[in-house]
């Protein structure tokens, strides 16, 4: 019997010291939690963050702007971001660093009704679009309507807020760009409208990462980053491999707020865009993206690839 006590005590002192040693890490999401997300909830829900000896808090924002800037300040370990806009934001002279990748290819897309007014970006001339926010999604649209030989004052471009698919269905607009191609179609399907997705990376933008993940450039090599890709890796297969059980997984994480149509329809869009390799870095993709921004006028010079990007080890 007071063995047993004793190697109960000392169980119980190991798990005590095990949780006294796990790393915290802060996240901030790009915006509230919804299946672009999948590889970060389910490596949660999961316990895959606790094997690798880490306690991840995640965090959605009031404003989406302010993670990256808040992790550049020291006040949150890692956030979500778009790869086009971590290149502007070093631009600028932000101190991040890209560790990994979420998504990796684009989402964003210039989304019409098919009802057969529009069937190409040149039926656009002489229409309104709508955008949300102003910069990145100007490049895009300007790059898409030089495509087809049109200008953006070949177009009345509107100011819709985060009403995308609203002005869309109300007739406010004849098109929106920065529409999500997993979230907005699908939103129109359950209103019972069919939409139609024009893609950035088949019309005159280069394919980049949508979603990808940044530290401050001075911890980019810290090994819980390390860590945490290891867990968000294997978080990624288990949800490629069993697409529904880990769907139950990620709506356990709020399940008032996740388990709905919308976040079913686009679960399924967007499992096929996870990245596969979150430590993989793409030089090429993140070089002709610095390109495109330069000609596009949004960053005057760029800082070489490896101040602002890493593949951990």
């Amino acid at each position: 019997m007071k063995l047993h006590r004793t190697l109960f005590a000392i169980a119980a002192l190991l798990s005590a010291n095990s949780l006294m040693a796990k790393e915290k890490i802060s996240l901030m999401l790009d915006w509230f939690v919804n299946p672009d997300h999948a590889a970060i909830i389910v490596a949660q829900q999961k316990g895959y963050f606790a094997e690798q000896g880490l306690e991840v808090e995640i965090i959605e924002p009031a404003d989406p702007s302010m993670p990256p800037k808040l992790v550049a300040a020291g006040k949150a370990d890692l956030a979500v971001d778009y790869q086009p806009q971590l290149q502007q934001q070093v631009a600028q002279g932000l101190p991040l660093s890209r560790i990994g990748t979420l998504v990796a290819t684009p989402l964003n897309s210039l989304v019409v009704l098919d009802n057969g007014k529009i069937n190409t970006i040149a039926d656009l001339k002489g229409k309104k679009i709508g955008y949300s926010v102003s910069g990145f999604e100007d490049a895009l649209l300007k790059a898409m309507l030089s495509s087809v030989d049109l200008k953006e004052n070949d177009v009345e471009l509107i100011n819709v807020n985060w009403s995308l698919s609203p002005s869309l269905l109300s007739g406010q607009v004849d098109a929106v760009i920065g529409a999500f191609r997993n979230f907005e179609l699908n939103q129109l399907a359950l209103e019972h409208q069919k939409g139609k997705a024009f893609f950035p990376e088949e019309h005159g933008v280069p394919a980049y990462d949508e979603l990808i993940l940044v530290a401050h450039k001075d911890k980019a090599q810290d090994a819980k980053f390390s860590a945490f890709l290891t867990a968000l890796e294997k978080a990624t297969i288990y949800t490629l491999n069993h697409p529904q059980t880990a769907w139950e997984e990620f709506v356990s994480y709020k399940p008032q707020e996740l388990n709905n149509e919308l976040n079913r329809r686009a679960w399924a869009d967007t499992l096929p865009r996870l990245a596969h390799r979150p430590r993989a870095l793409d030089a090429h993709r993140y070089t002709r993206m610095a390109e495109f921004l330069k000609s596009q006028g949004l960053v005057k010079e760029m800082p070489k690839l490896e101040e602002y990007a890493v593949e951990l080890k």
